[in-house]
């Protein structure tokens, strides 16, 4: 069973408007082409995002009637306990429905998502569905504009998303080090309020002394890290990481030009060497911490130090610049990657049914990313949060912030 709702039906209502506004908000500035086109297997289209989102609320909270029963099949992202679907790198090849369809379906769905809140239709347990539904969104928003940027940032043309984003003109932060002493911590969420299951159960860890870095690695340490040879020599890599550099030709960060800057959603821009590093494989993160002669952190050291921070403060989606800047905080900017593989914790039970599926089952072959970043929804991280990516990943906004032992 999903944990009970913490919120009455008109406060429900109200951020299900506000959320699900706020997906077609973020899509609006793409052109219908730009919502078709998958351009690698890992980024879904974003017409895609806009079906499978609203899929996810008629499947798991409305349980009726479905508004096309082939929409299933089409919208279903890795369920298996619902049933056959189109495989994930297909998804570009769904030129049907039309965008407008799409966006009919949304209407409809969130009609009827109204009425059986207002008419008070919704037991305790949907209620529950509809709030990790509204997270799921929310991951959705984060994945929109990822996989949009990839979409144009992979064009010849180099397209805006927007061409009014502002640039962060906050003073640089100067690297500091933060330090903690050893002992035993209580890691993941509380019984009360939302988390999703892979946050949970609460439990102790061990923590060394170590010193973690006052802001994340920035674009300027990347650039020294590349004049240094650092993509030339294979003693800064972990194996599989010195391989993907050979295989895939890595010689920079992902969007990154010599020449002509950088990519990101405002077009493309000089690179900023005091604003974050983003799009960071694991493995590179990892490989500039070892030139920088310290490492990455784990997880439950991240979560320890996170703690005296709001995760309302720093920089996010809602602050409408969608590119990292030079926010030191531990929450927004970019994701950070810890060293710590994506695995279970100590007595982790996955949701009952189909939504059991929905982190259980990646726990292998990952790697654990805290904090948030410019491109997720403000609201919606905590310190217990725990993204996870494979450690080859580089299209979504991650960065990495160091630690070293004392």
């Amino acid at each position: 069973m999903v944990k009970e709702s913490g919120m009455d039906a008109s406060t429900l209502a109200e951020r299900y408007r506000m959320v699900r506004a706020r997906t077609v908000a973020l899509s609006a500035p793409l052109t219908v082409e730009d919502q078709q086109v998958q351009p690698m297997a890992d980024a879904s289209p974003t017409k895609w995002h806009l079906a499978h989102t609203t899929w996810f609320f008629e499947a798991f909270v409305l349980r009726e009637q479905p508004y096309d029963p082939a929409f299933e099949h089409l919208f279903n992202s890795y369920y298996e306990a619902v049933g056959p679907r189109v495989e994930r790198p297909r998804r570009g090849m769904l030129t049907r429905p039309a965008l407008a369809r799409v966006h009919a379906y949304r209407a409809e769905i969130d009609r009827r998502i109204g009425a059986a809140l207002v008419e008070g239709r919704l037991d305790a347990e949907d209620r529950a569905r509809l709030e990790l539904g509204l997270h799921h969104e929310q991951q959705h928003q984060e994945l929109l504009l990822t996989d949009a940027k990839y979409v144009l940032g992979t064009q010849p043309l180099l397209p805006a998303y927007r061409d009014d984003l502002a640039n962060d003109t906050a003073p640089a932060a100067a690297l500091a080090w933060r330090g903690f002493d050893r002992g035993v911590a209580t890691i993941g969420a509380g019984p009360d309020g939302f988390a999703f299951d892979n946050e949970r159960p609460r439990h102790d860890a061990i923590v060394p002394a170590f010193e973690l870095a006052s802001r994340p690695i920035t674009s300027g340490e990347v650039q020294a890290f590349i004049a240094d040879g650092g993509y030339r020599e294979p003693r800064h890599w972990l194996s599989d990481g010195w391989s993907a550099v050979k295989s895939e030709g890595w010689s920079a960060p992902l969007y990154w030009d010599a020449g002509r800057g950088h990519y990101t959603l405002g077009g493309v821009r000089a690179i900023d060497p005091d604003a974050a590093a983003c799009h960071l494989s694991y493995y590179e993160a990892d490989a500039i911490a070892r030139w920088l002669g310290a490492r990455l952190p784990t997880e439950a050291e991240w979560e320890v130090a996170a703690r005296g921070a709001s995760p309302d403060d720093g920089d996010f989606a809602d602050d409408e610049r969608l590119h990292a800047g030079r926010s030191p905080q531990p929450f927004g900017t970019v994701w950070e990657w810890t060293s710590s593989s994506y695995a279970a914790y100590p007595g982790f039970r996955p949701l009952a049914g189909a939504l059991g599926e929905y982190n259980g089952k990646f726990m292998s072959g990952q790697q654990v990313l805290r904090g948030g970043s410019c491109f997720t929804p403000r609201g919606h991280v905590r310190a217990t949060y725990r993204n996870f990516f494979p450690p080859g990943a580089r299209w979504q906004m991650s960065g990495a912030r160091i630690a070293r032992d004392v």
